[in-house]
């Protein structure tokens, strides 16, 4: 029976450690070219964009698609499951809470592979919904102490680390600057719409990981050339997904200053394809545009303890 969940039926259902579980399994099975995926595709109209992004996952007998829209500053998101055997559909899910999670869960999983070990305090540009995630899936991989958060707005700013500094049980604190939010920190993370590089790339620490995660189209560019030209590794979800929407990436790569075939996937460094880091005084970034086999695994796990709960209500298919 197919089924469709909820907002609040999903969000009963999602966990960090959970999410963070299926992103890695399923980029691992890429990083092994064990899935299909394929970049994301827009149909922009006066008013409203529609967003989907398409895949499968053999190793879950799923295929389908993440579809999103946008107007008037708001977005609503669904994810749509297929039996990969017989082509019957097996559920959709309200995905805005999914989402966001997975998306944490992507730079949680490259901080958990790229990051020191040791990493201790991160610095964290941006306090909005997808934040959350960023901070959840960090705190998770890594022995995060303090986290330094940046933001425009200060009443949300100041909302956003009580909360987070509650949910996460670590000191969640506003940074006065962007350069107090890069230096000293372990990790940085970049989750704005910025149009523009949000900090200096000289005040970046030797060692540091960068998760840019805010970047996915051609309008945004939240690191400076200089930023990324400082980076030994550079890691992306898809090659071919970063070659058309990394907005950090582009002024170099139409420069000719970097190439696709130096850049790693996330997934060959979960399989052991490719090296991530290999030295503690290296600089590593990971730009994060998000695949659909990602949403996929997860809505997976959603699915099975939404059965095991008896979630959701049937589809008249």
């Amino acid at each position: 029976m197919a089924l469709y969940l909820k907002e609040e039926e999903v969000g009963s259902l999602l966990e960090m450690p959970m999410v963070l579980d299926a992103v890695e399994d399923v980029m691992a099975a890429h990083g092994r070219g064990e899935t299909v995926d394929y970049p994301r595709q827009r149909v922009r109209l006066p008013a409203t964009i529609t967003h989907m992004l398409q895949g499968g996952v053999p190793a879950l007998n799923l295929s389908g698609f993440k579809v999103y829209t946008s107007a008037g500053g708001r977005a609503r998101f669904w994810v749509h499951l297929f039996d990969a055997t017989n082509g019957d559909p097996v559920a959709v899910l309200e995905a805005d809470r999914l989402g966001m999670m997975r998306t944490g869960a992507a730079g949680g999983v490259a901080a958990k592979w790229l990051a020191r070990p040791e990493s201790r305090v991160a610095g964290v540009f941006g306090a909005g919904w997808q934040a959350e995630g960023q901070v959840l899936a960090l705190c998770a991989v890594r022995p995060i102490e303090r986290v330094k958060v940046f933001a425009r707005h200060q009443e949300r700013l100041a909302e956003f680390c009580a909360r987070m500094s509650a949910a996460t049980g670590r000191e969640v604190v506003p940074a006065a600057s962007a350069e107090e939010t890069v230096r000293g920190s372990d990790v940085v993370v970049t989750i704005t719409t910025s149009p523009k590089p949000l900090f200096d790339a000289d005040w970046l620490e030797p060692g540091v990981h960068i998760n840019a995660a805010g970047s996915n189209s051609l309008a945004r560019q939240e690191l400076s050339e200089a930023a990324v030209r400082r980076a030994d590794v550079i890691c992306v979800d898809a090659r071919e997904t970063a070659m058309r929407e990394a907005g950090d990436l582009m002024p170099l790569l139409e420069k000719g200053r970097t190439q696709p075939g130096r850049w790693v996937e996330l997934g060959e460094v979960v399989a052991g394809v490719r090296p991530g880091r290999t030295a503690p005084g290296q600089i590593t970034l990971f730009e994060s545009q998000g695949m659909a086999i990602q949403d996929l695994a997860v809505a997976a796990r959603v699915l099975e303890r939404a059965r095991e709960a008896g979630l959701g209500a049937p589809l008249p298919y």
